[in-house]
């Protein structure tokens, strides 16, 4: 019996990129009105996966990527490509649509 793996993907961003995910929104508002899929906004708020190497200068160095795997952004509404890798979403935005970090 020959046993098939599955093969996993890896998405690893190039130059001025970053890989996030989503944080999910919140599915419960205070009042205890539970909120159905079609109705809930898309976060803006997003975890790091990968970055890229970072923005290389007319002079030929790298602008190193001012965020780390693991951080919590805040990214532009409008910013990035949505992309599917093994049924999870994730997005590919510039690092410039990288508005702040959250820290807690």
């Amino acid at each position: 019996m020959v046993q098939q793996t599955e093969k996993k993907i890896t998405l690893r961003p190039l130059g001025n990129r970053v890989l996030v995910k989503r944080l999910e929104a919140k599915e419960t508002l205070k009042g205890g009105i539970i909120l159905p899929d079609s109705a809930k906004k898309k976060q803006e708020t997003a975890e790091v996966v990968a970055i890229g190497s970072g923005k290389q200068l007319d002079d030929g160095k790298i602008l190193p990527i001012p965020v780390k795997e693991g951080d919590i952004i805040l990214m532009d509404k409008y910013s990035g490509q949505e992309v599917t890798v093994d049924d999870v979403e994730y997005m590919i935005l510039k690092a410039d649509d990288i508005i702040a970090t959250i820290e807690n």
